[in-house]
């Protein structure tokens, strides 16, 4: 038995004894694979999808959930939180992600005893608590939330390819942390903020595929005082770097800047003093 196998093996041994979960679903391929597993597993009737609906959440995301919950035939809320009323996200320190999870959970706890289940399930994988920084892990499970894959060991690696061997159409998709992620820390979190920052990757990804230059990465960067930085794949900073017509569809900031290392997840945190305190 491979490796995969027998992380898969024992991913089902965790979810075969609920009598149902609640999947929150955020539409990457995490929680997704997570989503369909538990389907293969229990039967589309004893799970549901729950993908939050917010500013920090891009409407080409939420659009692709509900398809991709439609196609494996699950329930799919997609109720309203409100991680903009709380101070510590608004702020936007170190554990602003603490925030969110913290919004996101107390949402979605109520809404599965509702529906008469008792399990919430996240799509934190064993990568992500090697991650060192992660506070809205933790705080996803002080509230009760918890993460079958991460149980199991599987790591993303181990997520694409179960993804791929079941034929399902995130198996490739890239990470699409939520918009705030883009706004560097200490720079406060707004709707006009989160707004601008979706809009400018939206009319991005536009021009460089006219321009014929493929990415698959791209971030757009709010650092304050206007300025912005565009992080695209590494092989396509040449491209981008040359075409100052293209980088001019980054709206709403005074002054744009393409980074030269290319995208870098989580590159926000490269700024931060202490990370490990967020650990």
């Amino acid at each position: 038995m491979s490796d995969l196998d027998r992380r898969l093996a024992d991913l089902d041994a965790l979810l075969a004894p609920l009598p149902g979960v609640l999947v929150a679903f955020s539409g990457g391929v995490d929680s997704g694979m997570l989503l369909a597993a538990a389907v293969r597993l229990l039967g589309p009737s004893r799970v549901v999808a729950a993908t939050a609906v917010s500013p920090s959440l891009p409407a080409t995301e939420r659009a692709g959930a509900a398809a991709f919950a439609a196609s494996l035939g699950v329930r799919h809320e997609q109720p309203r939180t409100d991680e903009l009323s709380r101070p510590g996200y608004r702020a936007n320190g170190g554990d602003r992600c603490a925030f969110c999870k913290t919004e996101l959970i107390d949402v979605l706890t109520p809404l599965a005893a509702g529906l008469g289940l008792a399990d919430v399930v996240t799509g934190t994988n064993a990568d992500d608590l090697r991650a060192g920084f992660r506070p809205g892990i933790r705080a996803a499970a002080e509230r009760g939330a918890w993460a079958p894959l991460a149980r199991a060991g599987l790591t993303k690696d181990d997520v694409r390819a179960a993804a791929r061997r079941w034929g399902l159409p995130l198996a490739d998709k890239p990470a699409a942390a939520c918009l705030a992620s883009r706004i560097a820390y200490g720079v406060p979190v707004t709707a006009e903020a989160l707004a601008r920052v979706e809009r400018a990757e939206a009319t991005l990804r536009a021009a460089l595929a006219a321009a014929g230059v493929a990415v698959s990465n791209l971030r757009v960067r709010d650092l304050g005082g206007h300025t912005a930085r565009v992080e695209v794949d590494a092989a396509a900073v040449p491209a981008l770097t040359a075409r100052p017509d293209v980088l001019a569809a980054v709206r709403g900031f005074d002054r744009v800047e393409v980074d030269p290392r290319g995208f870098r997840s989580g590159s926000m945190n490269e700024l931060l003093p202490y990370p490990v305190r967020y650990r």
